[in-house]
């Protein structure tokens, strides 16, 4: 009973309202949802505006070029030939890649970050389309419409006398052809529409019509012109009332933009990352070849050594077998190890280039030049603190601040939308109407009994008096009159009218704008549950990547000194057989952990580096650490120094040893 009771309420308050002024509702409503809002807390720093080049979401300019606005756009052609960098970086059938390179590379001829490149820019042409209003409450470019006609028509009469046409005589009664009734017009009507963002309409309209008939003598003036103005003027007082109801379109493509910026950094830092991450297994790859060539060497030699020994009668051929055995794993391993190594080249060469089966790269050999190092110790960091900075980082986080912004947008205009519909206009409306004149004299007094006044001194008609013109052989006197008759009285506005009044639309149900209201009020609150399962996916990535960071530190440790052991035990088994205490299949098992050993150290130490690349990326540091700027991956070129490991400056600046 109470819900039905302020129901009541609101609903008379509503009707009560359409005869007061509502000015204040829509900075009431601002008001009341602002305070309604959930605060979001910890949003990222906003993407700072990027010049995109082009800038699509400009309009041509009609002046002085008029013709501009209605010719199409000029988009430069599509460019799939590799980078000129490629030219000095390979030699000798050898392409000498350092990981800077393969950035560099990577952010001028990925295709990856090529085809997200778009994104802004159609992002900005849909905010070129929400400035003209064409999917808008009301259209904001101006409208020009204009007409221009020609017509005669001549029309056979039935009746003269209630047409005022004698008909013609003739000699025969039968031939004579029925009167006619001729019209000549012609029409020059123009309209000018154009909406604003408060909402209020303006219309301008000129409209010129010129007449002349047979029927001369019915009319005033023939031919008779006649030119109408109209202006008129609407403005909506609820419904559609301030610029947000208007505007939100416009407001939301310009935060859609900044979201495909937003987007193109993530592709950024996933493609970094990508590419360095392929870049690194490469170097695990080539010294796995090496691992694995040294096994298959150690193997060759005490094949070699068993069966020499074995031949002269102081091995068994067991041991000979058996060293052939791990001879012939040893080279599986390594075909292995040689077949990922062209893989990882593959992926490497296709990350880095537009056509990866360039004649440049045919049978090329890529060989990286940034050695291994052991990143700073950066999992130090509290978890709170990098969680801290990778919500105020993090591409996705400001993504979906900007996707709130336009829900809360929504929400907004949503609320207007459920007012009822009052408009406030005004018209104006002034006619001129002129032409040639025809008047006829009176037989009795000579004066004509229409025509031009005659005037006292003061300009003053003066009544039943005009002016006197001598005939000669016609008893009717013509007087001229045109186009500057009809606009003279016209602009003095000598015929006015004018119409002030309010109209009213009152939905009863009102039942769509409800179900509008609710969906945006629904899509608001799931983009506040999503913002906050991403900021708690961020925390879990960030701490993963920590947790991975300090357990591979360890384990390089752990490593470096297995393979240690494994390298001292396997020289001590060597020294024992050639004693004649071991046997040679001690020394292969020897030879295999030495073999197991650096093959984990190698990885180990290649993991340590990928788990710094995901710590930068779920931190969002990526960028930064690379001194990437967003406007160096518009336009394809890194213009900072680089910071990436592996180079004596980075290696100076960022404390790698």
């Amino acid at each position: 009973m109470r819900k039905r009771l302020l129901f009541k309420a609101e609903v008379l308050f509503t009707i009560a309202s359409l005869f007061l002024s509502p000015a204040f509702l829509p900075a009431q409503d601002a008001s009341q949802q602002t305070s309604q809002a959930p605060a979001i807390p910890s949003r990222p720093v906003q993407p700072r505006q990027v010049k995109l080049g082009a800038d699509y979401s400009a309009e041509k300019k009609w002046f002085p070029d008029v013709i501009q606005p209605y010719s199409p756009s000029g988009i430069a052609e599509l460019q799939l030939a590799n980078s000129r960098r490629f030219d000095p970086l390979i030699q000798n059938g050898k392409l000498m890649l350092s990981l800077e390179d393969a950035i560099s590379l990577a952010l001028e001829d990925n295709l990856a970050i090529a085809v997200e490149r778009y994104t802004p820019w159609l992002d900005q042409v849909n905010l070129l389309r929400a400035k003209s209003g064409v999917n808008g409450p009301v259209p904001f470019d101006p409208t020009l419409t204009g007409g221009l006609n020609l017509q005669a028509t001549n029309t056979p009469l039935n009746n003269p006398l209630f047409a005022g046409v004698v008909p013609t005589a003739s000699a025969t009664p039968t031939q004579a052809l029925p009167p006619s009734y001729s019209q000549h017009i012609g029409n020059a009507n123009f309209q000018y529409t154009q909406y604003f963002h408060e909402g209020t309409e303006f219309q301008a309209g000129f409209s010129n019509n010129r007449t002349s008939t047979n029927l001369g003598s019915f009319n005033l003036y023939n031919p008779f012109l006649q030119s109408t103005l109209t202006l008129q003027i609407t403005q909506p007082l609820l419904k559609g009332f301030g610029t947000l109801p208007n505007t939100r379109l416009i407001i939301e493509a310009k935060n859609t933009e900044k979201v495909g910026l937003s987007q193109l950094a993530q592709q950024v830092i996933a493609t970094v990352t990508q590419v360095s991450n392929d870049y690194w297994e490469l170097v695990y790859a080539r010294q796995n070849v090496q691992v694995e060539e040294a096994s298959v060497h150690v193997s060759q030699t005490l094949y070699e050594d068993n069966k020499s020994r074995a031949s002269i009668g102081t091995l068994s051929r067991l041991d000979v077998l058996t060293a052939q055995s791990q001879l012939a794993s040893n080279k599986q391993a390594l075909v292995q190890a040689q077949s990922v190594r062209m893989q990882d080249e593959t992926t490497l060469l296709n990350d880095i280039t537009k056509n990866p089966l360039d004649a440049a790269f045919s049978g090329i050999e890529i060989v990286p030049t940034t050695a291994i190092s052991t990143p700073i110790e950066s999992e130090n960091i509290r978890i709170e603190d990098a969680v801290k900075e990778a919500w105020q980082k993090r591409p996705e986080l400001q993504q979906l601040v900007l996707l709130l912004k336009n829900a809360e947008i929504e929400v907004k205009a949503a609320k207007n939308e459920l007012l009822p519909s009052v408009n406030l206009f005004g018209e104006y409306i002034a006619t001129g109407l002129g032409g040639v004149q025809t008047s006829t004299a009176n037989s009795l007094t000579g004066k004509f009994l229409a025509g031009a006044p005659v005037v006292d001194q003061n300009g003053n008609p003066i009544a039943n008096t005009f002016e006197s013109v001598a005939l000669t052989n016609s008893s009717q006197a013509i007087f001229p009159g045109g186009l500057g008759d009809t606009l003279s009285r016209m602009i003095r506005g000598k015929y006015p009218t004018l119409e002030v009044g309010i109209n009213f639309t009152l939905p009863i149900r009102n039942r769509a704008a409800q179900a509008d209201n609710a969906q945006a009020l629904l899509n608001q609150r799931l983009q506040e549950t999503q913002y906050r399962q991403e900021q708690n996916a961020i925390f879990v990535n960030v701490r993963n990547a920590l947790i991975a960071l300090q357990q591979d530190r360890a384990s390089l440790v752990a490593a470096a000194e297995s393979r240690s052991l494994a390298v001292q035990t396997f020289e001590a088994e060597q020294e024992k057989y050639k004693l004649g205490a071991s046997t040679s299949y001690d020394v292969v098992l020897r030879s295999r952990d030495v073999t197991a050993a650096q093959g984990t150290e190698l990885r180990v130490s290649i993991n340590l580096l990928e788990d710094e690349l995901k710590l930068n990326q779920a931190i969002g540091r990526t960028l930064e650490v690379n001194n990437i700027t967003l406007a160096d991956a518009l336009h394809g070129k890194i213009t900072q120094p680089s910071n990436i490991p592996g180079t004596p400056e980075a290696e100076n600046r960022a404390g790698y040893r």
